[in-house]
């Protein structure tokens, strides 16, 4: 089995480094990450300036661009073969609800999705660095071998919240619905040393609601939370209604 491993937390991050150790021992892994932390960068490609590739190690790739480029240049030019699955992660905090929408760890799983190739997104949620990657790493090498064997919906790919703890304490696996949450941003406005106004967007209050078979619901009681994710975006449930629409009148 071969897999591609990217991130958004950059290369050298602590939790790429665990989920590449322990795909190692199930898998050939070549890792194409950011050269740098992305973070909220989203679905965003690279098109006005080239992109380099340096090989930092043997099969160990630093992008200097999004998540979204690592996987496209990846599968496009770096590797000799087409990865059979690409597994975006081990993220330093979770990707849950509405977060999903700016998550370059999901987009990155995403992009290999429109490709035709399995993908999982992986995140250890934590407020602080992180201390159990490994223990989420033990977890996603058993999930991989899970997909290798049933494969995956089409257009689907799977948003994995793992909870920082160890092993010993992790729940059990629960397929889980996209939660929502209720966010207040938050705008820092300063003045630099030339007299200029600066903003700086920061994170307010975020409070997830705490729903029955979300991700947070899950993750928040100690179990890992497995959310399919479709690509297709059309809300089905709305067409009748817009469909009553004079757009004539």
């Amino acid at each position: 089995m071969k897999i591609l491993v990217t991130n958004d937390d950059g290369v050298r991050a602590p939790g790429i480094r665990a989920l590449a150790d322990a795909l190692r021992a199930v898998a050939e892994v070549v890792v194409v990450a950011p050269d740098r932390e992305r973070s909220a960068v989203g679905h965003a490609l690279t098109l006005h300036h080239p992109l380099r590739a340096s090989e930092i190690r043997p099969s160990i790739f630093a992008v200097d661009g999004t998540p979204t480029d690592c996987v496209n240049l990846a599968i496009h030019s770096i590797l000799r073969f087409k990865p059979d699955l690409v597994v975006s992660g081990i993220n330093c905090g979770g990707n849950m609800g509405d977060d999903i929408t700016y998550s370059g760890t999901v987009s990155a799983a995403m992009e290999a999705t429109l490709m035709g190739i399995p993908a999982l997104a992986v995140s250890l949620v934590t407020s602080g660095r992180g201390e159990n990657y490994t223990a989420a790493a033990s977890f996603v090498a058993k999930l991989v071998h899970m997909v290798a064997v049933n494969g995956l919906p089409g257009d689907t790919l799977l948003n994995v919240n793992v909870p920082d703890l160890p092993q010993e304490q992790l729940g059990c696996p629960v397929i889980t619905t996209q939660g929502k949450r209720d966010y207040e941003g938050k705008i820092i406005t300063n003045t630099d040393p030339r007299g200029r106004n600066y903003y700086w967007i920061g994170n307010g209050e975020m409070q997830f609601r705490d729903i029955e078979g979300t991700d947070y619901y899950s993750v928040k009681r100690g179990c890992i939370s497995i959310t399919p994710l479709h690509l297709d975006l059309t809300n089905y449930a709305s067409l009748s209604k817009l469909k009553t629409w004079d757009f004539l009148s």
